[in-house]
């Protein structure tokens, strides 16, 4: 396998197309983390499950991409908005993100997307994701704690290894508090030494998908499900659940790329 070059980029400290600054940042493992990003006046309002763009000036080019937002937009004005973000180890955005330090300058336009939670939606929630597509669902389920909103929850996760599955103090703090959430984590490689203390589920989401249907009586009539990930994950999860009698319409999806291209070297999200 070819050696990855050094990104030897020379990112600007500051630029007139700045209007943002990275405040905080938290390393899950080496190849994930958390970044906090904070507009320099008033925050831009956004709904949980839409995306912002950030990116920074490199060799006088911006470099940027889209990732989902997984704060609350509540939260906006103060902490920032919250990224769940893969460091891809080829020299594009993310390797240009892992070099900045807290206190750099950004750039931070958006919010778009249509994932959007219905408001006044009582049936049960079902959340299907693997990696960093859990961010939506984290906006989602902090806003609606913060409104009171009971929506029956069920979050069907899944990783690679246990130590890459984000969130988890949070998401099992939220259940303590009483959100009426089951989480499910799942992992895909729990044969591989990296696994060798987890004793949860194993295997990919789509395998698991028709069984936490079935164990937690998730009826088609009521329940909605939105699946954040890349696209084949997407389409096999959609097949599953239209062999168990969802309609179409019940499922919203999130692709990280789309349908029908390969996937890009280092997947937004």
């Amino acid at each position: 396998m070819a050696s990855i070059p050094p990104d030897e980029r020379v990112i600007a400290s500051d630029a007139p197309q700045y209007n943002a600054t990275l405040v905080r940042r938290v390393d899950q493992t080496d190849d994930l983390a958390y970044f906090w990003v904070r507009l320099d006046g008033d925050p831009i309002p956004f709904a949980p499950g839409q995306y912002m763009t950030i990116g920074v000036l490199a060799d006088d080019r911006i470099l940027q991409r889209p990732y989902s937002v997984a704060s609350a937009p509540r939260v906006a004005g103060s902490e920032g908005y919250e990224f769940y973000v893969r460091h891809v180890p080829i020299v594009r955005f993310t390797t240009a993100l892992w070099r900045l330090p807290v206190g750099q300058r950004m750039r931070m336009i958006g919010p778009k997307g249509k994932f959007l939670l219905e408001p006044n939606d009582e049936r049960t929630h079902l959340y299907v994701s693997t990696g960093t597509g859990i961010a939506p669902f984290l906006s989602m389920m902090r806003e609606t704690q913060a409104d009171g909103d009971r929506r029956r929850t069920v979050l069907l996760h899944g990783a690679s290894y246990a130590d890459e599955i984000g969130y988890l103090d949070e998401i099992e703090s939220l259940m303590r508090d009483g959100y009426p959430l089951t989480f499910v984590p799942t992992v895909s490689r729990a044969s591989e030494p990296r696994n060798a203390d987890w004793t949860g589920r194993a295997g990919r989401v789509e395998q698991n998908v028709a069984d936490v249907c079935r164990e937690l009586h998730l009826a088609p009539e009521r329940t909605v499900v939105y699946i954040c990930g890349n696209p084949e994950m997407i389409l096999n999860v959609e097949a599953v659940l239209m062999d168990r009698g969802f309609p179409e319409f019940h499922v919203k999806k999130e692709l990280y790329w789309p349908k029908g291209k390969v996937a890009p070297a280092e997947p937004a999200g």
